[in-house]
Parts: structure tokens; sequence; C-alpha cells
């Protein structure tokens, strides 16, 4: 079973500094319909203005995966860390017992635009944790590029869940196949442009959710980038 969830059917906050599309209930946006999908807790698409951003907030016990498509996330944390997120990056940050961290767009005249992803974790009371890597487009170009495992397999970051995040680029000729074992779920977000998920068209802020399918199967993309999820819970 494949259910199809247009970008105009998202909870969206605007809060003047901050533009969110929430694909599953957060903050004030509460729709007991989409509390989740398998694992998968949280799809935030924010739009941060220049020279704003998120102050310093508390997490616990929850995987939490920041993709940035535009401009810059500038990440600070309890753990010491302090690094710049730019496109192509990756960041996992594994909440554990508790981490405190703030999220800035400190450019001028230049939008941060980031998807933040919530997954649950395995168990709950490990120790925090932060990774980040590097994907160059050329690895996504016409294939799902592994970018978040349980693992760490093929240079992945670590997540701390049953579940694994692949992102691709898909334009023209270009397809790809993704299998999903039996009792597995996938995801799929559409982040720009259009492709095909299974037959069925999805564009820009669309996403498919896939019960009992063999496979997702992508092609038709017209400047396509994607992100799809193997699940389980």
């Amino acid at each position: 079973m494949l259910t199809l969830r247009k970008s105009g059917e998202r909870g969206y906050a605007d809060h003047g500094w901050l533009k969110s599309f929430h694909s599953f209930s957060f903050a004030n946006y509460y729709d007991p319909c989409h509390m989740g999908f398998g694992n998968l807790r949280v799809i935030n698409e924010d739009r941060i203005a220049p020279g704003t951003g998120f102050g310093t907030h508390g997490h616990r016990d929850m995987e939490i995966i920041s993709y940035v498509l535009a401009g810059s996330l500038a990440h600070r944390d309890t753990l010491g860390n302090v690094k710049a997120i730019p496109p192509g990056d990756v960041q996992r940050l594994s909440a554990g017992t508790g981490v405190q961290h703030s999220e800035f767009n400190h450019a001028q005249g230049e939008t941060t635009h980031f998807l933040q992803i919530w997954i649950e974790p395995d168990a709950t009371g490990i120790a925090p944790g932060y990774e980040q890597k590097t994907f160059p487009e050329a690895e996504k170009r016409g294939r799902l590029r592994l970018v978040a495992s349980p693992d760490g397999a093929d240079g992945s970051v670590l997540i701390h869940a049953d579940a694994r995040m692949y992102a691709g680029l898909f334009d023209a000729a270009e397809r790809a196949d993704l299998a999903l074992p039996a009792g597995r779920k996938g995801y799929v977000h559409v982040v720009r442009g259009e492709l095909r998920v299974n037959g069925q068209a999805l564009a820009a802020g669309d996403a498919a959710m896939l019960e009992d399918e063999p496979l997702v199967r992508l092609d038709g993309g017209k400047d396509a980038e994607v992100l799809v999820f193997d699940l389980g819970g």
C-alpha cells in the first residue's frame, strides 16, 4: 500500500524569523492521523531568516538529523561541538541522557533552508553523541546514497535506531530501486523538483508512505532531490 501526502497538507507555522512545515504533529500543530510513521517522528522543513535562530534548548532520547538545503546552519552544543553545517553535510545528534544546543543562521541576506528529522532510538538513556559527514553530489547522482544507518555502513553517520536514510538526485532517465524487506516501512520525502515513486507523481514537499510494498522505485525525475527512509518500529 502506498499513501501520498501532498505538501500543502502539512502543518505550517510562521514565527516571522522562522517558517516551518511539519510533516508530523509538532509543537502547536496536532494531527492525530500524522503522529509519525514507524519510528520516524519528525520531519520539519525550516527556513531561518538571516541573523536569527533557535536559542539554547534541550533534547533527550531522540536521534536528530539535520540536512541543509541552502545557506549554512551554525550549531553549538553542550558536548563542546561548534560547527557549521553546509549543504551536502549530514549532522547526527544523539540526545540520549540529555544535551542542549543552539542553531543559528549568521549569514546576512541569506535564508538557511534545512530539514530537521527526528527518529526514535532503540534504547533510552544512552550517552549523547555527535557526528557530521559530507556527502558530495556525485555520490547521490542517479542513485540512493546511504547517509545514516544503525551500523555506519558505507561511511554513513551512525544512528541508534532501526532506520536507514538515503539521499538521491534524479533527473531525466536516472532511476533507482530500494528493496524493502518484509515488515519494513518506506517513507519518501521529495526535497525539491519532481519524480515518480512507484508510478505516483510527487513534487517538492510531497511524501509517500509505503507499507507491505516490496520496493521503492524512483524514476521520472525533474531536477529532483529526495530522501528515502527504510524504517522499523
